[in-house]
């Protein structure tokens, strides 16, 4: 392995989709991590499309770069193989309410007594000195929670809605890439571990308030909540003579630009309305309007070949489709279609950094259920007798050898 993380040893208990995508990046980056799935395996294995039983394509994209162990937990034989595993480990990850952790006999206090260096985080629905904190949380339910299809109403939608996209699972599976990595570096400077929570409801309500809190920020508030630049309802795709663009006029030269190009020059002079950025953003419906109506007099490559000659910011929309052949990402290869060893031809993305030295690469794409059960308990110590054994009580499975 290469990348920065080159040497950690990550234990991933984590399942569905904010713990995994956080645990794929962190072996992405070069740490081992190593997949503590139950016998039935994570649930997303046979979501969405899959040529195989168990590899479906949301799974593959979320658990690339690591290694898929079975340890039945509710067994006495499974939580002593975990302990064994997490003896020689520098992170534990988890993605259920710290009460099942606690009765799987596996909180921080036990999981410190074997391994005092280690990191043990939480990645669950909300803190625990909260009213909520026993709850159960999904990404639908967190959206929900901070607001999102309430912003999304307000902002045009016809009814509240979810962002069509598991927005809350990967941005908490990024912070926890975050407080891990962080949580990292203190070991190293001081040799302590600690128990590191990351709950879904405060990350998610820190990311949608800090755009969101307006005048409400000042005590007493100075005005109501809201930004009102990203929930006014022509905010969106403009329609052009034959699609949409996506077109951001923001700072004053641009606006100067945009008002000489459709014929308005001087009119941040003669309009106090439009003469600041404060003034812009308490009209913000107003311009907004005004570019709506006007981008259907060209089509969208003449509004492209005109903005662009200005530098103005204007990109095109994209469909999921469009998306995946864009030029862009075709020239600095993102998307490649790789061999998996099992499930064939399959597209897998880039890891989208770039280092200069320690760089980051793919090690493995994500593995079948007890894939490498074996070969993990061996190295923690357990004999091929005591492995066998494991399997023969239920407690692990031993994938078969590939062809």
């Amino acid at each position: 392995m290469t990348g920065p993380l080159q040497g950690v040893r990550i234990i991933d208990m984590t399942t569905v989709l904010m713990g995994p995508y956080a645990t794929q990046i962190l072996g992405d980056l070069g740490a081992d991590v190593i997949k503590v799935e139950p016998p039935t395996g994570d649930t997303v294995r046979d979501v969405g499309y899959r040529r195989n039983d168990g590899m479906a394509g949301i799974f593959l994209h979320v658990n690339r770069s690591k290694r898929s162990i079975v340890l039945d937990l509710k067994k006495p034989c499974g939580r002593d193989a975990l302990l064994r595993l997490v003896a020689d480990a520098d992170v534990l990850v988890y993605n259920v309410r710290p009460q099942a952790m606690a009765r799987l006999n596996l909180g921080y206090e036990e999981i410190a007594k074997v391994n005092p260096g280690i990191l043990y985080v939480g990645l669950y629905g909300y803190g625990q000195a909260g009213p909520y904190a026993a709850k159960t949380a999904y990404d639908d339910l967190i959206q929900g929670a901070v607001a999102i299809p309430t912003l999304s109403k307000m902002a045009g939608a016809d009814i509240p809605r979810y962002a069509p996209s598991a927005i809350a699972d990967r941005i908490v599976g990024i912070s926890a890439v975050n407080a891990i990595t962080a949580g990292l570096y203190h070991r190293l400077r001081t040799g302590e571990g600690q128990s590191i929570d990351v709950p879904m409801f405060e990350t998610m309500a820190q990311f949608i308030l800090g755009d969101h809190m307006g005048g409400a920020t000042f005590e007493p508030p100075l005005g109501p909540t809201g930004y009102g630049r990203v929930l006014d309802p022509n905010r969106r795709p403009y329609r052009t003579k034959d699609g949409y663009l996506c077109v951001l006029v923001y700072n004053d030269k641009q606006w100067r630009k945009f008002f000489e190009l459709i014929g308005k020059p001087g009119l941040m002079d003669s309009d106090p309305r439009f003469a600041t950025i404060g003034e812009r953003t308490k009209h913000i419906d107003a311009l907004y309007g005004m570019v709506a109506e006007v981008m259907p007099t060209r089509t969208s490559a003449e509004w492209t070949a005109l903005l662009e000659s200005t530098d103005m910011p204007v990109m095109q929309l994209h469909t999921v489709d469009s998306l995946m052949t864009d030029p862009h990402l075709d020239a600095v290869g993102f998307i490649d279609v790789v061999e998996h060893p099992t499930e064939g031809q399959i597209r897998s993305m880039a890891i989208p950094s770039h280092w200069s030295k320690t760089t980051p690469k793919v090690e493995r794409q994500a593995p079948r259920l007890g894939e490498h059960s074996a070969e993990v308990l061996a190295e923690a110590g357990f004999s091929a007798d005591e492995i066998r054994k494991l399997a023969e009580e239920g407690v692990t499975l031993i994938a078969p050898a590939t062809e």
